[in-house]
C-alpha cells in the first residue's frame, strides 16, 4: 500500500508540475496608436492575450504555464519577439526591435537578432539570384549551397550552445529543415534541457504524423504500379470530352503527365518531355497531358508556350480535378507511364529517368 501511495504522489506532483504556471508582465512602446499588439501561444498559434496601444504603449498582465513559448505580434509591424514565461518581467522596443527581460530571454533576444541578420543576407542573395538567367543561377548551384551550409551552423551553434537552458526551442525547428531529420532526431533525444519542453514535443509529434501521411500518400500513388489503368473524362482545349481509354491501352506506350500552367517546376521539367516526344513518337509513344488549370486562357497559352504539341484533357477544377482523385496526386509534376495494353509500370518519370526508361523501351 505504502508503495502504490507513492507512485500515486509522484504521479500527482508530475501533473502539478505540467500545471504550473507563471505571471507575465510585458510592457511595449514603439508603435503607433491603435496598433493591435497579440501574445501568442507558439504550440496552438493562437492568441492568449491582446492590446491596443494607447499614447505610445501597451502592456499585457495575467498567467501561462511556466516556461512556455509565446510571441508578441503585431499588425503593425514584421518583428516579432519571442520569449519564454519565466516569471520575469519584459520590456520590447518596436522602434529598435529590442527586448529586455530575464537573462534567458535577453540571450533568446540576442540569437533571434543574429540568426535573423543571417536570414535577412541569404533572403537578399536569393533575390539577387532569381533575377539572373536560368543558365546562370545553374552557375551559382556552389554558391547557394555554401549559403545553407552557413545557414545550417548558425542554427546548430545556437542550439549546441545552449543545451542547459530553453533557448534552442526558439530554433529546433530551423534546425530540421536544415540539418535534416536525422540531426533532429539526434538532438531530441538527448539529455538536454530543451528538449523535453511541451512545444519541441509537440512538433515532433506534427512532424512524425506528418511524415506518417506522405508516408501513407505515396504508397497510395505506388499501388497503382502494376495494375490496369483507371479511365476518366475531362474535355479538350475545345471543349469536348474524352476518355482517357480513348489513348491509353491502344497498342501505344502513353505518358499520362499531370502538370498545371502556373506551376513552376512543372515548366522547368517540361523540355525534358517535350525531347522525349519528339525523339519516341514516331516509334510508339504518346503523352497525354491532364492539366491541374482552374482557368483555360493560362492552361492554352502554356501549351503553345512550352510546345506541346500532345494531347491536353482538363476539367479545370485545380486541385479538385477527377485526375487528383482517381489516381492520388497530390503533388506535381507526375506522370505515369502506361504499357501498350493499358498497364501501368512506371510513375514520376522525371529527367534522365524518363529518358533512361524509354531508351530501354525503344531501343
Amino acid at each position: 500500500m505504502k508503495k502504490i501511495i507513492i507512485a500515486l504522489l509522484a504521479v500527482m506532483a508530475a501533473v502539478g508540475c505540467a500545471n504550473d504556471t507563471a505571471k507575465y508582465a510585458i510592457s511595449g512602446t514603439g508603435l503607433e496608436d491603435g496598433a493591435q499588439v497579440l501574445l501568442v501561444d507558439q504550440i496552438t498559434g493562437e492568441a492568449i492575450d491582446t492590446a491596443v496601444v494607447a499614447n505610445g504603449a501597451f502592456a499585457f498582465k495575467g498567467k501561462a504555464p511556466k516556461d512556455a513559448f509565446l510571441n508578441i505580434t503585431s499588425d503593425k509591424s514584421n518583428w516579432s519577439f519571442m520569449l519564454f514565461n519565466d516569471g520575469k518581467p519584459i520590456q520590447v522596443n518596436y522602434a529598435d526591435n529590442t527586448l529586455q527581460g530575464s537573462d534567458l530571454n535577453n540571450k533568446l533576444a540576442e540569437c533571434d537578432a543574429k540568426t535573423d541578420a543571417m536570414m535577412q543576407e541569404y533572403n537578399a542573395f536569393v533575390s539577387e539570384l532569381m533575377k539572373l538567367p536560368e543558365e546562370e543561377i545553374d552557375a551559382k548551384e556552389k554558391e547557394y549551397d555554401a549559403w545553407i551550409e552557413k545557414l545550417r551552423d548558425c542554427y546548430l551553434g545556437v542550439v549546441e550552445e545552449n543545451q542547459d537552458n530553453l533557448i534552442p526551442v526558439a530554433f529546433i525547428r530551423n534546425v530540421r529543415s536544415l540539418a535534416g531529420p536525422d540531426k533532429f532526431n539526434e538532438l531530441l533525444e538527448s539529455d538536454a534541457v530543451f528538449a523535453k519542453h511541451p512545444y519541441v514535443l509537440d512538433l515532433k509529434r506534427k512532424i512524425d504524423e506528418s511524415v506518417a501521411r506522405q508516408k501513407e500518400a505515396e504508397e497510395k500513388k505506388q499501388a497503382i504500379i502494376g495494375q490496369k489503368f483507371l479511365d476518366l473524362e475531362e474535355a479538350d482545349p475545345d471543349g469536348n470530352l474524352h476518355k482517357l481509354s480513348e489513348y491509353v491501352g491502344q497498342g501505344k506506350w502513353v505518358l499520362v503527365d499531370f502538370w498545371a500552367s502556373w506551376c513552376g517546376p512543372c515548366k522547368a521539367e517540361m523540355p525534358n518531355v517535350v525531347n522525349a516526344y519528339a525523339k519516341y513518337h514516331d516509334k510508339g509513344f504518346e503523352v497525354v497531358g491532364l492539366s491541374f488549370d482552374r482557368e483555360k486562357e493560362p492552361w492554352v497559352e502554356a501549351i503553345k508556350e512550352w510546345e506541346m504539341p500532345w494531347i491536353h484533357l482538363s476539367d479545370l477544377k485545380y486541385w479538385k480535378t477527377v485526375a487528383s482523385d482517381v489516381y492520388n496526386v497530390n503533388s506535381i509534376p507526375d506522370n505515369l507511364l502506361i504499357d501498350p495494353e493499358g498497364t501501368v509500370v512506371a510513375r514520376c518519370l522525371r529527367g534522365d529517368a524518363l529518358e533512361a526508361k524509354l531508351a530501354e523501351i525503344f531501343k
